[in-house]
């Protein structure tokens, strides 16, 4: 797989949005560590993206040619649950004034990331040209629609504007600097807690949502930072952009590897009585691989091992941060 040449990208004023959440981090640490310096927001740095003067003030002081859009209100099943409106209303807003500011301003390019649960619930192999043949699994339907709702966006300023947007669908990401917190993880996330947790505590069991059988395909983070990347230099493309392998593990199995690696010496029980989610989920990654000339490559039990060695370390931070929110 051919390497990403960087110098392309030292001419363009380059903006990460979202800078402070989880894909942008590693986004923003890819990028310093190949010569980019690139322009970091966030609503904890101060922008905030829901609203539309602010957001048009800052574009027209930055002037950024190329946005890498990791900004997001998101979190794990029970926070879909939980708040429902607030994801619907929060994403809607910060879709609209990103997709406006960035043809009043002239933007070059947008890369922005979709989560693949914009996928039918039905599917189980996700492939880019079925996107639209049936409706979302309803835990994810708000958060869903709303990410769906970006392409439509991007379609019609294209349309309309000229507007260069390139949509990249990935997997759920973990990895080191995830959301380690109650509501806001995604299961993996919340397994490796509970496992830590539940070791250092000499705790018996360990309880693990749903029936176990539900199979997810994962990606890492520097995976998703690196489509990103990649993704600024492809040929303007209308259509979803797959990013995956194609292959997944189940929540029993995955359970049973982060227990392993956390040295847990107790059982796992499952709580049937929480949801379990869609039944299956991987993605046709051949689009991507074939546009980009490279795919997912770090292998997943080193990605958790690193994960759960990184959560260790910060155990201590991550509960003092547990409510901020970066968007």
């Amino acid at each position: 797989m051919a390497d990403f040449n960087f110098n392309q990208l030292s001419s363009q004023r380059v903006l990460v949005t979202g800078a402070t959440g989880f894909l942008g981090k590693r986004l923003v640490k890819k990028l310093i560590a190949n010569g980019i310096q690139p322009i970091r927001s966030s609503l904890s740095l101060g922008v905030d993206l829901r609203q539309y003067e602010q957001t048009l003030e800052y574009f027209q002081m930055v002037k950024p040619d190329l946005v890498l859009n990791c900004a997001s209100f998101v979190g794990g099943i029970q926070f879909g649950y939980k708040y429902p409106a607030e994801l619907f209303e929060n994403n809607l807003l910060m879709n609209v004034n990103l997709l406006r500011v960035a043809r009043e301003t002239a933007v070059k390019r947008i890369v922005n990331p979709i989560s693949n649960c914009v996928y039918p619930a039905q599917a189980t192999l996700f492939k880019e040209d079925e996107i639209w043949d049936g409706p979302m699994h309803d835990s994810v339907m708000v958060y869903g629609f709303v990410r769906k709702a970006f392409w439509v966006g991007s379609w019609a300023n294209a349309k309309q504007y000229g507007l260069d947007v390139i949509n990249i669908v990935l997997s759920n990401m973990y990895g080191p600097e995830d959301h380690f917190e109650e509501e806001r993880s995604h299961a993996l996330g919340a397994l490796i807690m509970k496992f830590v947790r539940a070791r250092n505590q000499g705790d018996p069991y360990v309880t693990v949502w749903g029936s176990g059988k539900p199979v997810r395909e994962w990606l890492h983070v520097d995976d998703g930072a690196e489509a990103m990347i990649r993704a600024t230099a492809l040929a303007p493309n209308p259509d979803f952009i797959n990013i995956g392998v194609g292959e997944g593990i189940s929540v029993l199995d995955m359970a049973e590897m982060i227990k392993d690696l956390t040295g847990f010496r107790g059982e796992i029980r499952l709580d049937t009585s929480k949801p379990d989610g869609a039944a299956y989920k991987t993605v046709d990654g051949h689009r991507g691989a074939a546009l980009m000339g490279w795919m997912p490559s770090i292998p997943f039990e080193q990605g958790v091992a690193d994960a759960i060695r990184w959560y260790e370390i910060n155990q201590q931070s991550v509960r003092n941060s547990s409510k901020a929110l970066a968007v």
